[in-house]
């Protein structure tokens, strides 16, 4: 009888000393990127002007821009991983990224997939983008209409099941516009700070945000589970950019007018 509780006890010291060595060999993120001289960060490449594609194929935008910042911050070089909504979690899990900074709403579900730092970085609601001749004044103008989507975006649902609309899901965004130029939806649903933008470029001269934004909502990155230095990091680092307006720079910079979440952070940290 005592063998087998000194046994079990034993059992538990060295079952409690593996799960410490491996919680301390899963939170190496930081020394890791700086061993290896380069940070690769998962950013969309679909997504003007938050993560796109200029002219010679380079990924540019807001968020590739924080991502500079967090490479300078740790002496490194910067990769940028181009993900789209409905893999960019699984990359940050299976380690083809080391940090996501790509639109990602901060919901639960996702907290419990991936490590998100407080505070957000950066928030958006939901609303449409409609060629004008259709007229849309109210959600409940989609009912029965098809109505352009992403894969892997959480206002899919709602739209569908709440406002009755027709979602058709598509991988990326370059697919979601053209569909909707070519008369395949009558709207495309997505976040409200890439429509303002999209509205400003002249073959969208005939489209509007006609609805009121609905579930303004939070931007979370993300770095892996357990990462919990990294994560600390990373906290810090956005504190920063609130603190000295960074965020509200880089909206500027990029043709977005400063939004309220940015002033509001910006007036808490300063």
């Amino acid at each position: 009888m005592m063998n087998r509780m000194i046994k079990g006890v034993i059992g538990a010291a060295a079952l409690g000393a593996m799960a410490f060595t491996a919680s301390l060999a899963q939170a190496d993120a930081l020394d890791d990127i700086k061993a290896a001289g380069v940070i690769k960060v998962g950013v969309k490449a679909d997504y003007k002007p938050y993560g796109y594609l200029d002219s010679s194929g380079a990924i540019i935008g807001l968020e590739p821009d924080l991502a500079q910042d967090v490479a300078d911050r740790l002496g490194v070089k910067v990769e940028f991983v181009p993900v789209v909504s409905s893999n960019r979690m699984q990359f940050l899990e299976q380690g083809k990224i080391d940090l996501m900074i790509a639109t990602m709403t901060d919901r639960p579900d996702r907290r419990e997939v991936v490590l998100i730092p407080d505070p957000n970085y950066y928030s958006s609601g939901t609303n449409v983008l409609a060629n004008k001749k259709f007229g849309l004044k109210t959600w409940e103008d989609l009912r029965g209409k098809p109505v352009c989507g992403i894969q892997g975006a959480f206002y899919n649902k709602k739209t569908g099941q709440e406002y009755g609309a027709d979602i058709i899901a598509f991988k990326g965004t370059a697919e979601a516009y053209a569909a909707l130029q070519q008369g395949n939806c009558v709207a495309f649903v997505y976040d409200d700070s890439a429509i303002v933008a999209k509205t400003n470029e002249p073959e969208f001269a005939d489209y509007e945000m006609p609805l009121p934004t609905i579930d303004d909502a939070p931007w979370g990155l993300a770095v892996q589970k357990g990462e919990t230095a990294f994560a600390d990091f990373m906290s810090k680092t956005i504190i920063d950019w609130h603190k000295t307006g960074k965020i509200l720079e880089l909206e500027t910079k990029w043709g977005v007018a400063n939004t309220p979440f940015a002033k509001a952070m910006h007036d808490k940290y300063k």
